[in-house]
């Protein structure tokens, strides 16, 4: 009696013996990228609700005139990044722990998405929208290897190395300019420092006539004194 309990207990199916024992289905979530990339939208959507009433132009600048990093796009269905350096800068290294922005756009290619616009950085996915967030679990990882990344991927390289150059060139410009500046300055402070020293020997030298006048006037006083 006892073996055939036994052997009844094994043949229940797993989410009945799970069931029993109290044990529930483990939950599926999204991918931690796919979750910090949606909380970051909708942490500035919240934040700029106002400007989101007002509306966002082809160029990032609300009518209010004021200028958005990231945002979703007018239907909710991507997002666009309008300033890549100030992304990189600002909002990456606090979610990803990272600024490279490139890293970030293969994270999204790995996850199906798609570069939508060619005069800016928009980003769609079907189960990424505004609101939607219950479908992130239906986002799975693709493999690919490197060579298959969109030609995009490279542009982006070349467009941020461009970026970095022109602004260690206006970095060198500005050093170069401050430090001609400064030696203008210095040369003028040497030029007044040399003025004052020779105004000063001028004047040691009046005084050691002077000087040298009263010592003559002293002696020819005592002269006369012992003549007398």
């Amino acid at each position: 009696m006892y073996n055939q309990t036994k052997h009844m207990a094994t043949q229940l199916p797993e989410g009945t013996r799970s069931r029993r024992s109290g044990q529930s289905p483990r939950t599926k979530c999204p991918a931690p990228f796919l979750s910090k990339t949606y909380d970051l939208l909708e942490e500035r959507d919240d934040d700029e609700e106002e400007e989101e009433e007002e509306g966002t132009s082809e160029n990032g600048y609300s009518s209010g005139g004021r200028r958005r990093i990231v945002s979703w796009n007018s239907d909710g269905t991507g997002f666009v990044v309008w300033s890549p350096a100030e992304f990189s800068e600002l909002m990456l290294p606090r979610y990803f722990k990272h600024n490279n922005f490139s890293s970030f756009i293969r994270q999204l290619n790995t996850y199906g998405f798609k570069k939508t616009a060619s005069k800016r950085w928009e980003f769609q996915h079907d189960k990424f929208q505004r609101g939607c967030k219950h479908l992130l679990i239906e986002i799975t990882r693709k493999k690919c290897e490197p060579s298959a990344f969109p030609a995009f991927l490279k542009a982006s390289d070349h467009n941020l190395m461009t970026t970095v150059d022109e602004n260690e060139n206006e970095n060198h410009r500005h050093h170069h300019l401050l430090l001609k500046e400064e030696n203008q300055n210095l040369r003028r402070e040497r030029i007044e420092l040399e003025t004052q020293i020779a105004h000063f020997k001028e004047l040691e030298m009046k005084l050691m006539v002077c000087l040298s006048h009263y010592m003559d006037d002293n002696n020819h006083q005592n002269k006369v004194r012992r003549l007398c």
